[in-house]
């Protein structure tokens, strides 16, 4: 490897999740460098749901913590070292962390659909290390540069922006058009960010939560409902694409009512492994439905997104907190004074 005039340790910091699901903060050894990778200083970390379920149950479907993990795939940082085949150029450069590794040769990687690699290597997905730590290692090309206007918690969230924009691409969201969405937690924060970068004329969100709603209304909605207080599926919304980011079985069925024939279903919310849905509706609007799983080809947007002032990811920060205090940032995720809590290792 190639390194910056100052001398890297051989061991670092990191926050471990043990097969217990106790947690504890080890020295562990900084990863080591293949010839296509940068090594990362992390800046920033975001809380995840997946994080916290990992962390409470142990398991995400076939995903299970049966060895020491580290958790946290949202992050930013400056590259401190470079692999061999990499241009030393890169040392001091500030990124994003795209956190996956693709095998780059199977049918889906070869079509642009990296997402889907059945070989993929997803940041603190059982048993790939994550970013609760001070160092980390990820191929060249999937560290992003970014310029001085976006924050280390503003590259880390453009993870899960990634999402909402993946979302809106696979909504065939246009300008002028409308959406509805439900959900006002993180995702669905952004998700109204991007609609409105996007250039959604109007957009509707759903949360029976009044607070979730006030911030729905301040990141881009241009209405907001009560799903205790309307009936949604008879509501007469006539949209163009409805976005789920609640995961709810109720707000999957009544959101897909609110489409106009021909319009999209995605379901971005994770919940009950299986819903009935209202098939007759699906058949009748020929509605397209589809599902996300992670992103592809969505940093580049991202980054201009926040760059240019069309996103706020900073807004969204709550709380920030220690590599120490993981445990706790994991446990305040989630909590209803909480939008987006962050880890900084080197605090």
């Amino acid at each position: 490897m190639t390194a910056t005039p100052t001398e890297l340790p051989d061991s670092m910091r990191a926050s471990v999740l043990h097969p217990d699901l106790s947690i504890t903060t080890d020295e562990v050894p900084v990863p080591a460098l293949d010839a296509d990778e940068v090594l990362v200083q992390v800046g920033a970390v975001g809380v995840c749901g997946s994080d916290v379920h990992y962390w409470k149950h142990g398991r995400i479907a076939d995903f299970v913590v049966d060895t020491d993990i580290i958790l946290g795939h949202e992050l930013g940082g400056r590259i401190v070292a470079v692999g061999a085949g990499i241009d030393d150029a890169r040392l001091g450069q500030r990124v994003a962390v795209e956190p996956q590794r693709s095998c780059r040769v199977c049918e889906y990687c070869k079509s642009g659909r990296y997402n889907l690699c059945p070989k993929m290597e997803f940041y603190a997905t059982p048993p790939i290390d994550g970013g609760f730590c001070e160092y980390v290692t990820i191929q060249a090309d999937y560290a992003h540069p970014i310029p001085d206007e976006v924050s280390d918690a503003a590259a880390a969230m453009l993870e899960p922006l990634s999402v909402g924009i993946a979302a809106a691409r696979k909504a065939d969201l246009r300008p002028g058009q409308s959406v509805f969405i439900a959900g006002a937690g993180p995702i669905g924060i952004i998700q109204c960010q991007v609609a409105r970068a996007f250039g959604a004329a109007r957009i509707i969100v759903s949360d029976p939560a009044q607070p979730r709603r006030e911030l729905a209304l301040q990141h881009g909605a241009t209405e907001v409902v009560d799903p205790t207080a309307t009936d949604v599926s008879t509501a007469g919304y006539n949209v163009d694409a409805f976005i789920d980011c609640a995961g709810v079985a109720p707000a999957v069925v009544s959101g897909m009512h609110t489409v106009k024939p021909g319009g999209h279903v995605v379901l971005v919310g994770m919940g009950a492994d299986e819903i009935a849905l209202p098939i007759p509706l699906i058949q009748n609007y020929e509605l397209v439905v589809t599902g996300i799983f992670r992103y592809t080809d969505t940093y580049p947007l991202g980054i201009h997104f926040v760059a240019s002032g069309k996103v706020d990811l900073d807004a969204l920060v709550t709380s920030s907190y220690g590599l120490d205090e993981a445990q706790t940032a994991l446990s305040r995720a989630g909590a209803p004074d909480e939008l987006k809590v962050v880890v900084r290792p080197r605090e």
